[in-house]
Parts: C-alpha cells; sequence; structure tokens
C-alpha cells in the first residue's frame, strides 16, 4: 500500500502567490482608474449656460425660459402680448421658472 501525497507549497511561495496576486489587483484597479481618467479628459467641455445667454438669442416659436426672465420680458423681448392665453399650462404668470417651455407668436410689425 503506497501512499501518494500531493506536493505541499511551502509557506514562502504561498506568501509570495498571494503578493502577486495582490499587485495584480492593485495593477488592474489602477489600469482602469487611468482609462476612465482619459476617457473624461478626452469629452468636449461645453460652456456652461447662464441666464444671459437667452436675453441675446433670437425667439423662436417654441421658447425656454431662462434665469431671471419674466412674462413680461419675455413678451416684449418677443413682441407677445398674449403669452398667458396661448399658453394654458401657465397657472399663474407670476409663477415662471427657468427651464418653462412656451409658445412664442411674434407679432409682425
Amino acid at each position: 500500500m503506497s501512499i501518494h501525497c500531493k506536493p505541499r507549497l511551502s509557506r514562502s511561495s504561498a506568501a509570495m502567490a498571494d503578493a502577486a496576486s495582490c499587485y495584480c489587483a492593485v495593477l488592474l484597479v489602477v489600469l482602469i482608474l487611468l482609462g476612465s481618467v482619459r476617457e473624461y479628459s478626452s469629452l468636449p467641455t461645453e460652456a456652461p449656460v447662464k441666464g444671459n445667454h437667452f436675453l441675446t438669442r433670437p425667439c423662436d416659436e417654441i421658447y425656454v425660459v431662462g434665469e431671471g426672465e419674466t412674462l413680461h420680458t419675455i413678451s416684449d423681448k418677443c413682441g407677445d402680448p398674449y403669452i398667458v392665453e396661448q399658453n394654458p399650462h401657465i397657472h399663474d404668470p407670476d409663477d415662471v421658472f427657468p427651464g418653462l417651455v412656451i409658445k412664442i407668436t411674434p407679432s409682425r410689425s
């Protein structure tokens, strides 16, 4: 009857294998982070849109209210005195906020 024993790794080789797998995991994480940083930095950057940018644009049929605008200022700018009548979703003319979409029908002068 013969007994076959599996070769056992010595403690030092097991410690080296653990250290190597730990270094590989750290290296993998670093490579993933570097790839995501490179991808993020290559995205085109756009300037943030401020309320003043809305004041200089022409009035289209669909208008997005900008920061600091009121129905009165939009009416004066676009030449549409009937904004409230043409936008039934505006229940209170004083409750206008940035991002509100309204319909504009400029009067022909």
